[in-house]
């Protein structure tokens, strides 16, 4: 995919997000380098008719048709910004031959679409979207291979990784003499809870990290090491690896992201602020750097690191993802299915926060692998588990309300 009038033009999935939003910031940072093609969003239609109005994309998509009947009309004077909806409008932008550079950033099981088409299409990938790879696995790296694709990982740890491995090695560890990899985790805002305590964890404290800003569904992945669980996952098939060569490093600061050691001792480590502007920028830019807006290190003001065990008791839901992996096939997608909906109906107050890893658990066990050949099968997957999932959330709220 080639840079047309100097500049890379860009299409971001899920541009009302954090890392959107995170995105747009460092683009308007830098005119001269980056262009907006598309936006898209879900149903924040105020933010997404703020953002055309300055972005000036050629297409604005919402996923839901409502949503993009408002968005039309709240940008009756843009009239070269064409408005779509739903998922053949996320599809579209994602393969359009106008874009070169696709950020993607939408949460969860939605954004996987979108995300292979733009792989499929030989697309440069950002991937924050890391459900898209736990989901879709070997077909997704595939698809990569295939395309000819130049993914390159968003999250802050992947990122890190990436940063400390020789670029033509990325995926040959041995090759590169990788003896393992260090996968930071901030242990979320409650890594000194009691058993008893997480079940009086409520969601609006769930949803406040101590580091980081994210949106809701993440941060509670945060909180119940669900996240780093996915991140597990994705690493092993960004960096074509094994749980066994990957260990998780809790460190509360969420200073250093993600360390990568290799056989003669020597341990390459990446360092920044929590900002998730410093990984956006590397991938936008990359191999290149450019000014993120992130304010510089100051490592004499945080004076010291600390670094502790993951406890999986506490936090099985790193466990549990480590299992699914294990199992191969479709049970990633139903360990994300099952998370999604175990999340939601925390949010909604309909699920105790402690009980998130046995809703997804018990669908792990009663939802069995199949495999993951295609995309029908993978989305199929997801179904069963989410209509699982759900099934054990009511069952547990009737055994709940029957004591």
């Amino acid at each position: 995919m080639t840079v047309s009038n100097g500049k890379r033009h860009i299409t971001v999935l899920g541009a009302t997000g954090s890392i959107g939003l995170s995105t747009l910031d460092v683009v308007r940072r830098h005119p001269e380098r980056f262009s907006v093609y598309a936006l898209t969003a879900s149903t924040n239609v105020d933010e997404m008719a703020s953002l055309c109005r300055e972005f000036r994309p050629a297409v604005a998509v919402m996923a839901d048709a409502d949503a993009a009947e408002q968005l039309d009309k709240a940008l009756a004077t843009l009239p070269d910004t064409r408005v779509l909806a739903g998922e053949a409008g996320l599809v579209e932008v994602a393969v359009a031959g106008e874009a070169d550079t696709i950020m993607a950033a939408i949460v969860g099981a939605a954004g996987l679409s979108p995300t292979l088409a733009a792989v499929k299409a030989g697309k440069r990938v950002l991937l924050a979207n890391k459900e898209a790879l736990v989901m879709s696995g070997q077909l997704f790296m595939d698809a990569v291979a295939s395309s000819g694709a130049l993914l390159l990982p968003i999250d802050s740890e992947h990122n890190a990784i990436f940063q400390c491995l020789p670029a033509e090695r990325v995926r040959d560890l041995p090759g590169a003499g990788v003896r393992r990899i260090l996968l930071t985790a901030s242990g979320g805002p409650f890594r000194n809870h009691t058993p008893d305590m997480l079940r009086e964890v409520t969601p609006a404290q769930a949803c406040k990290h101590p580091n980081w800003s994210m949106g809701q569904k993440i941060s509670v992945d945060s909180a119940t090491l669900m996240n780093k669980g996915l991140e597990l996952i994705e690493a092993c098939w960004l960096f074509n690896t094994h749980p066994d060569q990957i260990e998780v490093h809790v460190h509360p600061e969420s200073i250093i992201h993600s360390m990568v050691e290799y056989v003669d001792g020597s341990v390459l480590a990446q360092l920044g602020s929590p900002d998730m502007r410093t990984p956006i920028a590397n991938g936008l830019a990359w191999p290149e750097r450019v000014d993120a807006g992130v304010a510089p290190l100051d490592l004499f003001a945080l004076g010291r690191f600390h670094f502790e065990r993951p406890d999986v008791d506490r936090f099985p839901c790193l466990r549990l993802a480590a299992e699914a992996f294990e199992a191969g096939g479709t049970a990633p997608a139903v360990l994300n299915a099952a998370n999604e909906q175990a999340v939601a109906a925390f949010l909604a107050g309909e699920l105790c926060f402690a009980d998130i890893p046995v809703i997804i658990e018990r669908t792990l066990v009663r939802v069995p692998s199949q495999p993951a050949d295609d995309f029908d099968a993978i989305m199929a997957a997801d179904q069963d588990g989410r209509a699982q999932a759900r099934a054990e959330i009511e069952r547990l709220a009737r055994r709940t309300l029957a004591h």
